[in-house]
């Protein structure tokens, strides 16, 4: 048995796992990903091997279709999001799928949070000064009482709310598929309503073809001036181009991105040239505790997938 893994996390912790697959025999290929491998890498890859953990790669029909017609039999997304997979072509194919969901809620939340603060203190404007032998007293703004657009609240999006509320905020929250519970005190709205109110915009969510691009001009043209945007959901939820204009407006005062839509940021990107930006690496679930849980889960499933027992 031969399998490829393309995650970044845990490939930077592979060797903790390699017993695992050594003590079943199972040779593993572990190519060297900054974020993703390219459809031309990976269908040269993939069809070399039986099972594949999958990372953010573009995991196509085109790619899966390259692996059925050479040894793969299973794959496993590993992490949460999984908009780069195409599971209905697995399942064309005749191809095992599964993925590991709920893995990251407070891991990302964590960083969501620390967002929020940095934002609110300027903490970023405080470090570049200090290090540019300068000694910056930017005014921020208090957390207590300011109103947060929670965009999503499945596991992530819950986790975030519960920093959010210890912090003294009023948390609206915006997902379709989850009821609200009254175990948490927040409000639920239909996006974009009361948008206007918030003095953050915090993105939880997956990516979905209602997600795409749902904060875009018209929704920012509606938002409170200087509001705060704070994204670890995926990307595509905002309109890059149309945050880009808002920043240089001031109509958002700041944003601080772990996740964008090109992967890594573009050196020609825009975003790059606004100050009041903090920008993160797609990392906020990276955790040594974290990839360790997810890993061992993502193995076992690929393991039961191909009929290796432990």
């Amino acid at each position: 048995m031969k399998v490829l893994v393309t995650c970044p996390p845990m490939l930077g912790m592979i060797d903790n796992f390699r017993p695992i697959f050594e003590q079943h025999s199972v040779e593993l290929t572990t190519p060297g990903v900054v974020q993703t491998l390219s459809v031309e890498e990976l269908t040269r890859l993939v069809p070399q091997h039986d099972g594949w953990i999958i990372g953010d790669d573009p995991a196509t029909h085109e790619v899966f279709a390259a692996g059925k017609a050479g040894r793969l039999k299973a794959a496993v997304k590993w992490g949460v999001g999984v908009d780069n997979v195409d599971f209905a072509a697995c399942r064309a194919l005749g191809i095992q799928i599964a993925n590991t969901p709920d893995m990251f809620g407070n891991e990302v939340a964590d960083i969501a949070m620390g967002y929020v603060i940095a934002l609110a203190r300027e903490i970023f404007e405080i470090d570049l000064g200090v290090r540019a032998g300068e000694w910056p007293k930017p005014r921020g703004i208090s957390l207590a009482g300011k109103v947060v657009a929670l965009v999503g609240f499945g596991d992530i999006g819950k986790a975030t709310a519960k920093r959010l509320l210890a912090a003294g905020m009023r948390v609206i929250v915006y997902d379709p598929n989850v009821q609200v519970s009254p175990k948490l005190a927040v409000e639920s709205a239909t996006w974009p309503e009361h948008v206007e109110e918030a003095d953050f915009i915090v993105i939880t969510c997956s990516l979905t073809p209602s997600s795409r691009y749902m904060v875009n001009t018209e929704v920012l043209e509606i938002a409170k001036r200087g509001v705060r945007i704070v994204n670890v959901g995926r990307g595509p939820v905002i309109c890059e181009p149309d945050l880009v204009a808002a920043l240089r407006s001031g109509k958002v005062y700041s944003a601080a991105l772990d996740v964008f839509e090109d992967e890594p940021l573009p050196l020609n990107s825009p975003l790059r040239r606004l100050s009041r930006c903090l920008f993160g690496s797609h990392n906020a679930s990276n955790t040594v505790d974290a990839v360790e849980r997810t890993s061992h889960i993502a193995i076992q499933k690929l393991f039961n997938c191909l009929g290796i027992h432990s």
